[in-house]
């Protein structure tokens, strides 16, 4: 309590309501946040720009569980910052004690909603940690070097595995840049060949079957291939959501649990809660690595990829509450 401020957040980054449970135990940090990738100022489907966090943690995989937030999906990774944690010995036991500091709960609660103005008129809108980490973070350049030393120095990352993904990295964006170049000399000099028919998807798309109560929580599934999820998309969409072809297709062939449905989300740009009509699956330990997205390499948020139902194929149905004998 004594380090938030009246906003209850730290150097701009909220403590919220969901971390209240954690409070007195003792976790291992998993992860220092030296940079994260930038939701909140653009707004695309283009790779998102790199922002410096400083003095900020994750603790093993502990994530939002949105109770206090509306019921936010989401389920993004808890930023810690260092003042609201005590380093302990190895030997040193730490135990297990919920959180009695009323005043405290009702401070983060009450943080949890913010307004802003929308025509004129003032509306509520909330506030979460992802909403308000550009406030918690400074610009980053991609071409600053010291990002990539300091995955190294804090432990997150060898040397060789930042080698090895920078390294191909780097070969694929001069290799772009030279097709970009030579384009523009061969139309200055007007010797560019005949324009080739256009790769468009603009045509009729395919969907799969699926089941008739649709996929859920609890099943098998395996993630199609990606020429079948491509014959799916329109404009890189299918039915409105963008499929994120470097971060998701590492991921085609793999078979995982079906962790959650998802029918809400909080907009990181705007705080405004977004209702899904329309099927959204994220799947168990199936998360954006950064390290297959330009600009993006090394963002250790772990953000969970939203999967339409046409991208998976169900290997096995979880069992119902009538046949695992459960007692209706």
């Amino acid at each position: 309590m004594a380090t938030l401020d009246d906003r209850a957040a730290t150097e701009g980054m909220p403590f919220m309501p969901e971390m209240l449970q954690y409070t007195g135990r003792r976790f291992t940090v998993s992860r220092r946040v030296e940079k994260i990738c930038d939701t909140v100022g653009k707004v695309s489907p283009e790779p998102s720009v790199s922002r410096r966090m400083q003095r900020t943690v994750f603790l093993d995989d502990l994530r939002c569980d949105g109770s206090a937030h509306g019921g936010c999906q989401a389920g993004c990774r808890l930023y810690w910052k260092e003042d609201w944690l005590k380093v302990l010995d190895s030997d040193t036991r730490a135990d297990h004690t919920e959180s009695s500091n009323a005043s405290l709960a009702a401070h983060t609660e009450a943080s949890t909603r913010a307004e802003r103005d929308r025509d004129g008129q003032r509306e509520k809108v909330f506030r979460c940690q992802a909403t308000e980490a550009r406030i918690a973070s400074e610009p980053l350049s991609t071409f600053d070097p010291r990002q990539y030393i300091r995955e190294v120095t804090a432990g997150n990352h060898s040397a060789a595995h930042v080698v090895s993904v920078l390294g191909p990295a780097a070969l694929e964006r001069g290799w772009l840049w030279a097709r970009i170049a030579g384009s523009r000399i061969l139309r200055t000099l007007r010797l560019r060949s005949p324009r080739s028919p256009a790769v468009t998807d603009a045509g009729e798309t395919i969907g799969f079957s699926r089941p008739p109560d649709g996929i859920q929580p609890g099943d098998t599934v395996r993630i199609r291939p990606r020429e079948e999820i491509a014959r799916t998309l329109k404009r890189g969409r299918t039915r409105g959501l963008w499929y994120d072809l470097a971060e998701m297709s590492v991921f085609c062939g793999g078979t995982f649990t079906v962790k959650d449905r998802v029918q809400r989300i909080i907009d990181d740009a705007t705080g405004e809660m977004i209702e899904l009509t329309s099927d959204c699956l994220i799947l168990e330990g199936v998360c954006c690595s950064g390290e297959h997205s330009s600009r993006r390499w090394f963002c250790p948020r772990g953000i969970y990829p939203f999967w339409r139902e046409d991208w998976l194929e169900v290997v096995q149905r979880a069992p119902t509450r009538s046949e695992v004998g459960v007692d209706h």
